[in-house]
């Protein structure tokens, strides 16, 4: 799953970079409000993480015009602990959460988990397949008996991806931009390598192939 950051406090935007990549997140960082409003609308994000006091363009202006061009990324801003007036406006301007400054990160990340969730048709809170279940924790796949097999990083984005887009045709390209962060080297022919290590541990009929057009997560997998 990919994520932007927007958070111009030189230390914080670092360290919840460096935090929400061990989550298993590929993760662009902006700093300003330019930025971010250019990266929003022209990346494919699965969530932003959007700090309202902003240089150059504030939050607020930034999501406003997001929803404005029919943007529909779900996002948390983050406002000042005692700005009651900034949660009411981030909401009233299309938020979809927010969270007082300061806080915990596991709190943050919490809530950007249950923010995609949001978005799944099951609403289930375990991701399983071929017998399995996505340790999103540990970013494992944990089999019915209690057996842990690891994944990589770029197995274990890859996989969160699948399952939460089950039965969707996924091109080459579209998973290589959720799956990798903006300045990464996208080359899309990795992706058939990683999908083939994802058969060999799930077995070879989890994710089909669609010639001409990309990848399937069978439902019911």
């Amino acid at each position: 799953m990919r994520l932007l950051l927007v958070e111009d406090d030189p230390a914080l935007g670092p360290q919840l970079r460096e935090r929400f990549g061990r989550e298993g997140f590929a993760v662009d960082l902006a700093d300003n409000g330019i930025d971010a409003c250019h990266l929003g609308a022209t990346e494919p994000y699965d969530l932003v993480i959007l700090d309202l006091g902003l240089p150059r363009k504030s939050g607020m202006d930034v999501l406003r015009q997001w929803r404005a061009d029919g943007i529909a990324v779900p996002v948390l801003v983050l406002t000042a602990r005692d700005a009651w007036h900034e949660r009411v406006d981030g909401i009233k301007a299309g938020a979809d959460d927010y969270l007082g400054k300061p806080f915990h990160i596991e709190e943050l990340i919490v809530r950007a988990h249950a923010l995609l969730r949001r978005g799944r048709e099951a609403r289930a809170t375990e991701l399983r397949v071929a017998g399995f279940v996505l340790d999103e924790t540990r970013q494992c796949l944990i089999g019915d008996a209690g057996n842990a097999i690891p994944l990589t990083g770029t197995e274990f984005r890859l996989l969160r991806y699948f399952l939460h887009h089950p039965g969707e045709v996924l091109s080459k390209s579209r998973l290589t931009e959720h799956v990798y962060e903006y300045d990464a080297d996208r080359d899309s022919n990795v992706i058939e390598v990683y999908v083939r290590r994802l058969r060999e541990k799930l077995g070879n009929d989890v994710i089909r192939t669609r010639r001409g057009q990309g990848y399937v997560l069978e439902q019911g997998a």
